[in-house]
């Protein structure tokens, strides 16, 4: 037995050697700790590779919450599930948002009691009170996309089915949780685990006459075979308007309307590793690779956000959640492609 333990430990020495990497041994049992908090298995070639990667974001994450406590940035960052990961393997996996400028688009403009307005700076009357739909039981439990083992770029569907819950919920007073799965397996203008779009789950609801509640329709995280039986079905919509791209409408809307489907940017490593407090980076990248859901927005040391509903599990973020920062020239592309239901 000890004989089988050396061999093992030179092997893996040889790796790490012939891999032209050394490893931080003071990070031994926080390595360890993090695979078992987040159950990851490697074979022995792979953990080498996925350990590099994972100290590579420990350091780039530990120097940025360093420069928080000196007053260098508005939020903190931590090691989630997804530190083992590059960023181009986070983007590839966890993100599925097809660009907009492609929408064969369908909405319609009614609800025209519901005035918006272009940007004109700060609107005193809109930003005094701050506004949370999870309040109001518009919000259903923070879902997850995939797992550790299996991901699935399924955000559309996910921020299309958060719009929905909440447009029937104030319209029929029940809040039910709507079936992604439906959406992956049934939407044929998306592309399942790889791609889709809010616009064009919105119009398969539509046209195909509901969609089925998550409890009759779980996920699996996996494109099968359409299963949808109109018996089930949990909700409707009739159509859907697009809001202008602007913060001052978003804003208006989610305060008279209800939590909004929105798009946005998520390139930076900082939002792979976000934490909690306001996400702001200056130089945010704008390509529109993410679907989530605005739920609220408010005020916090004296910055404005956007309360952001995420499809990544609670272990990302605050409990699953992100405070975007607001009024701040359309920080990660917020604005820019907002859509909702019409129940």
């Amino acid at each position: 037995m000890k004989v089988s333990l050396f061999l093992g430990c030179v092997l893996l020495s040889i790796l790490v050697a012939a891999s032209g990497h050394t490893f931080d041994s003071k990070l031994d049992e926080d390595w360890k700790t993090w695979k078992s908090q987040h159950e990851k298995e490697y074979t022995k070639e792979e953990e080498i590779h996925r350990r590099k990667i994972w100290e590579d974001n420990l350091r780039y994450i530990k120097q940025h919450n360093l420069e928080y406590s000196m007053g260098k940035h508005t939020f903190t960052m931590g090691t989630n599930v997804f530190a083992d990961l590059t960023n181009k393997e986070f983007s590839e996996r966890m993100t599925g948002s097809l660009p907009f400028e492609a929408v064969k688009s369908t909405e319609e403009a009614i609800d025209e009691d519901i005035e918006f307005v272009e940007d004109k700076g700060n609107d005193d009357d809109l930003s005094k009170a701050p506004v949370d739909w999870r309040t109001k039981d518009a919000v259903t439990p923070n879902k997850k996309q995939g797992t550790t083992a299996i991901q699935c770029g399924s955000c559309w569907a996910f921020s299309a089915t958060g719009a929905i819950e909440g447009q029937w919920k104030l319209k029929h007073g029940n809040l039910v949780s709507l079936s992604e799965q439906n959406l992956v397996d049934c939407d044929r203008n998306s592309y399942g685990c790889m791609f889709g779009k809010t616009t064009y789950a919105f119009e398969h609801v539509i046209w195909n006459g509901g969609i089925e509640s998550e409890q009759s329709y779980p996920y699996t995280a996996v494109e099968g075979n359409c299963r949808f039986q109109r018996r089930n079905v949990a909700a409707t919509i009739r159509s859907y308007r697009r809001v202008p791209a602007n913060e001052a409408a978003l804003e208006r809307a989610v305060r008279d309307i209800g939590p909004i489907s929105v798009a946005v940017a998520t390139e930076p490593t900082s939002f792979q590793n976000y934490k909690q407090g306001i996400y702001y980076e200056q130089s945010s990248d704008k390509r529109i690779t993410h679907s989530m859901l605005v739920v609220g927005y408010g005020t916090e040391s004296n910055m404005n956000y956007w309360l952001v509903k995420n499809s990544w599990g609670t272990s990302w973020g605050d409990q699953g959640y992100v405070k975007i920062a607001k009024d701040r020239g359309n920080n990660c592309g917020i604005a820019t492609y907002a859509f909702y239901p019409i129940v």
